[in-house]
């Protein structure tokens, strides 16, 4: 029976039923909120990237970073001492709240460190060279407040390079800075320790050094603060979050509760089949009692009251873990919401896509890991033998992404184009493996998947027109004619058996 039915028949209201529609609304705004004060954080976070980008790299311009580099060894030192020079000279360039970093009264260096071959001798004009594959690291330590004047850093810091034997030169350095965005939306400010890594990669050895800023950001209370007229916590969001743990766990405590009983009344079922009718039930009928939209609902109030935690956490300050409350709480809520299509199932013309999606689930599993062989193969093969002459297959990732947006029909001439100019074998080549994966996956795979849901769901149409049972469970159900307002449901206690009509 659906709400309506129960309480027609037993006058029992649907509580479960409220309680979910309050779920979605208070969990949907929860996540709003929290979305909101994500968003600052974010965007503080990305900003930030950009301007270190805009600080520290030498005649930087917004671009791809992967097109950043040096070429001659002038360059390679201009470049390190400008990097150097910016660090030192920072509090009077920078327009932000950037400080640096201390430890106990003492600031955090600039580290800069180089890692190289242990012993080598390469003479590419003889074709010859003696290596040592062992990897050496040496750092040495700039403090800030200390101006340095020679540009060759070999003097002021007695730091050299040999460039034959370099891998990578990498320079670390740490700042601090508070996001006071959040004040306007009444929350306390947090403090960022933004941990900057500048790479200059040399590993290919082809001639051009790459450069590249890496920025790992760690967020943490601020040891001291003062927010004029107010007290820096919003005590609204806190007990909007503690309703929100308590509706969950009442959600949670009610749908445990119906699943335990649709499991004794399996029990009780499959000894009444056995020992009037002498059947055995199927695992498949025995699942039937099992009421998957509830174990939906016990995963997402799980995932919810975890969320709403660590959001109270981070709102006190006492933790700073977005990533994880973000994962927690946007899982939740999209399961809240898949949730809300059991309720739809109620109605004969919604239901056909729920019985639909779950008849030809099975099908589809077994028809995806086929294809999913097949497009493997494709993947391999194309990163093998296109990657050395085509960016889009380059990595295997790279290969698997590239293929699926051609699949979906994006970026197909340039990724044709840009074979254009190759080798006459590694083109024919590539016209070949393109055009026979875009034909087999589009025209046959796809067309084949849909055909399998399709199929089914036009079964699942002819049997509700026809009316077909398709188990014995609901055959046996069917033989109990009473009507929801029939009264013939009011009763004191509830039986445990579903037999109302073979008393």
């Amino acid at each position: 029976m659906n709400p309506c039915e129960k309480y027609r028949a037993r006058g029992r209201k649907p509580w479960k039923l409220m309680l979910q529609i309050l779920k979605i609304a208070i969990i949907t705004f929860q996540l709003v909120s929290f979305g909101l004060s994500n968003e600052m954080m974010v965007t503080f976070k990305e900003e930030n990237l950009i301007v270190f980008k805009h600080l520290f790299l030498k005649e930087y311009k917004d671009q791809r970073v992967d097109r950043y580099a040096v070429y001659t060894k002038t360059d390679v030192y201009d470049h390190i001492y400008y990097i150097i020079d910016r660090f030192i000279n920072l509090q009077n360039l920078t327009v932000g709240n950037h400080a640096y970093e201390k430890i106990e009264g003492e600031y955090t260096p600039l580290t800069l460190c180089q890692e190289f071959f242990r012993k080598g001798s390469i003479s590419p004009g003889n074709d010859t060279f003696d290596i040592d594959p062992h990897v050496d690291k040496e750092c040495i330590s700039v403090y800030p407040l200390e101006p340095l004047e020679d540009k060759t850093l070999s003097r002021d810091i007695n730091f050299s390079l040999d460039f034959k034997r370099l891998l990578s030169v990498n320079i670390y350095l740490t700042l601090k800075a508070i996001n006071l965005q959040t004040v306007r939306h009444h929350e306390l400010p947090d403090c960022y320790a933004f941990s900057i890594i500048i790479m200059f990669d040399n590993r290919a050895h082809s001639g051009r050094i790459k450069i590249n800023l890496e920025n790992n950001v760690g967020i943490n209370e601020c040891k001291d603060w003062n927010v004029a007229s107010t007290s820096g916590k919003n005590n609204h969001l806190l007990l909007f979050d503690s309703l929100v743990i308590l509706a969950c766990f009442t959600s949670l405590i009610l749908c445990t509760r119906s699943v335990c009983k649709g499991s004794q009344l399996q029990f009780h079922y499959t000894a009444f089949f056995h020992t009037y009718f002498g059947k055995t039930v199927s695992w498949s009928e025995r699942m039937e009692f099992v009421n998957g939209w509830y174990i939906l609902i016990i995963i997402s109030d799980t995932l919810t009251i975890a969320g709403s935690a660590l959001k109270i956490g981070i709102q006190t300050k006492d933790l700073t873990n977005y990533d994880v409350c973000s994962i927690l709480l946007g899982t939740s809520t999209m399961l809240v919401w898949v949730g809300v299509i059991r309720y739809l199932g109620f109605f004969k013309k919604y239901n056909i896509l729920i019985l639909a999606l779950r008849a030809a689930f099975p099908n589809v599993i077994r028809f995806s890991c086929c294809a999913g062989l097949i497009y493997l193969g494709y993947c391999f093969c194309g990163w093998i033998v296109l990657g050395p002459y085509h960016e889009k297959f380059r990595t295997l990732d790279k290969v698997t992404e590239c293929l699926f947006s051609l699949i979906n029909g994006d970026d197909l001439y340039s990724t044709f184009q840009k074979m254009r100019e190759k080798r006459y074998m590694v083109w024919l080549f590539s016209r070949l493996y393109l055009y026979s994966f875009l034909s087999l996956f589009i025209y046959m795979v796809l067309s084949l998947f849909i055909a399998l849901i399709t199929d089914t769901y036009e079964t699942i149409k002819q049997h509700q027109k026809d009316r077909v049972l398709v188990s014995q469970l609901k055959a046996f159900v069917a033989e109990c004619r009473d009507q929801p307002d029939s009264g013939k449901y009011k009763i004191d206690k509830e039986p445990t058996c579903c037999c109302y009509c073979f008393g």
